[in-house]
């Protein structure tokens, strides 16, 4: 229980960081949001109506006072106005997520069918042909930049093939197939090399070679007792690559034209919208801190040695 409350003071205190140092940085930016916000309108700029309009949205307060609204209206669940899109940010994050959830989600699902095979049949013929092929295909696909490899599959089965669309304005089964196998495809190349040294690693244990001894077969052994010790050191990959996804992988995003919160921050900044950007980047936050909260409490149920120190 003190562990957990720690743990809950820590991302307190780096979410305070976070939110201050974004703050700041969107405070010194250039551009007056007074001016974007008017500028966005079919009104006539005065210099009368670019004071007015700051009084009103509290940017002729300090800074600590502004900072403090900010937060104080991030308590009450309320992250401000989008300058571009005229609606809560919250409202438009909310938007762009549900395309990133499905997305992350499908990607996690082509990641494990592709790497959790390929790494354990790389492991199991270790220095066989097998093993060659798949190290020396693991070695290409982390070569290759992700937006080049999207730009391929999106030639050959959507111009060409014509599969699957080229773009995709809504959340679709179909849309997602291409922008989440390239996602997977560049993540699979280091999950198979994690699985293969995890997987060998576990193969020379002395647990191993007694199951040998008493004359389990290798598939009971690979499947009943190497794969679920092999499982804590995966969970923390798994855990970056959901965080990764979650936060928005802007630039597959846009190669798609998919609606994703990575897409509407690379808008939000190409207009300045701040509030948005300041949201985003607090998403981001606390989408890191959870997750990892989460990996660390898998590990705790997972590993009967962690539930036996904490007890102690």
């Amino acid at each position: 229980m003190k562990t957990l409350g720690n743990r809950l003071l820590q991302m307190l205190i780096t979410l305070v960081g976070v939110s201050f140092l974004t703050f700041c940085l969107t405070y010194i930016a250039p551009g007056d949001p007074a001016m974007m916000v008017l500028e966005a309108g079919d009104t006539i700029v005065s210099e009368e109506l670019i004071q007015k309009t700051r009084e009103e949205m509290g940017l002729d307060k300090p800074f600590l006072v502004q900072y403090a609204n900010w937060v104080g209206g991030l308590l009450n669940g309320d992250m401000g106005i989008s300058y571009s899109a005229k609606k809560p940010v919250t409202e438009k994050l909310a938007e762009g997520f549900v395309g990133t959830l499905f997305l992350a989600a499908v990607t996690i699902i082509f990641v494990l069918i592709i790497s959790l095979p390929l790494g354990i049949w790389s492991a199991v013929r270790q220095n066989e042909w097998p093993d060659y092929v798949v190290r020396v295909c693991s070695f290409i696909g982390v070569s290759m930049p992700n937006f080049w490899l999207g730009l391929m599959l999106l030639y050959i089965f959507g111009l060409k093939l014509g599969l699957f669309p080229i773009t995709s304005s809504s959340v679709t089964a179909k849309g997602v197939v291409l922008p989440a196998l390239t996602l997977a495809i560049y993540q699979s190349t280091k999950y198979v090399r994690q699985v293969r040294t995890v997987i060998l690693d576990e193969l020379h244990q002395d647990y191993v070679i007694g199951a040998r001894a008493r004359g389990l077969s290798e598939q009971v052994i690979l499947w009943k007792h190497v794969l679920p010790n092999a499982l804590l050191p995966l969970i923390t990959l798994l855990g970056m690559s959901i965080g990764w996804l979650l936060g928005g992988v802007a630039v597959i995003e846009m190669v798609f034209s998919w609606p994703g919160i990575g897409a509407t921050a690379v808008r939000a900044i190409m207009m300045r919208d701040y509030p948005l950007i300041e949201g985003f980047v607090l998403w981001i936050a606390i989408v890191y801190m959870v997750i990892n909260f989460l990996v660390d409490l898998s590990y705790s149920y997972l590993d009967p040695k962690l539930r036996k120190g904490e007890a102690a």
